[in-house]
């Protein structure tokens, strides 16, 4: 008899560890994946960016490539991982600095040249004043001066966490783990 409450509790111990971990991974993959939306790490905003070439596009998000980058896996029965394989997924997340090199400086001269021949121009050869030119001449703008830069020179990306330890994370684990407790133990 002995044995078959022991066996009972194992299995019991596992079913919790198992839909413990199921839940907090959808939970925390809910949740980071709408610090995109909120523009912070839960409610600790992001830095706006200096040069704002396109005011409909929220931050970190052109395309949409680092949201949707972001992955969580179950580890054994001890862990769930978020990670995400794109390069500068990392410096976006923790912050840093980059060193302006001749390849980036070649990059953003073509960026530049790039903009600058998607303008509209009127008949008279005037270049038109319309919302598009606006948004061009702005990324123009940026382009250029980025490729104005020193080599050598550094570029510091600000801090913009939006997978990582917060306390709200902390309380939701505690509320994910409770409910677990309640729906396994006292069944």
């Amino acid at each position: 008899m002995n044995e078959n409450i022991t066996s009972e509790l194992e299995k019991k111990i596992q079913r919790f560890i198992s839909l413990t971990l199921k839940d907090i991974r959808v939970e925390l993959a809910e949740e980071f994946d709408r610090n995109f939306e909120r523009e912070a790490f839960f409610c600790d905003k992001w830095k706006r960016r200096k040069w704002n070439d396109d005011e409909s596009r929220g931050l970190l998000v052109s395309t949409g490539a680092l949201r949707q980058s972001i992955q969580a896996e179950v580890v054994g029965q001890e862990k769930v991982v978020f990670s995400s394989a794109l390069p500068y997924a990392k410096i976006h997340n923790e912050g840093g600095t980059i060193t302006v090199t001749r390849k980036m400086k070649g990059y953003f001269w073509i960026k530049y040249r790039e903009a600058m021949r998607q303008r509209s121009f009127k008949r008279d050869g005037a270049q038109r004043n319309d919302k598009k030119n606006r948004g061009i001449n702005s990324a123009a703008e940026f382009y250029k001066a980025m490729a104005l830069k020193k080599i050598g020179s550094k570029i510091i990306i600000p801090k913009r966490q939006f997978i990582g330890r917060h306390p709200d994370m902390e309380r939701l684990l505690h509320e994910i783990a409770m409910a677990n407790v309640k729906e396994v133990f006292n069944n």
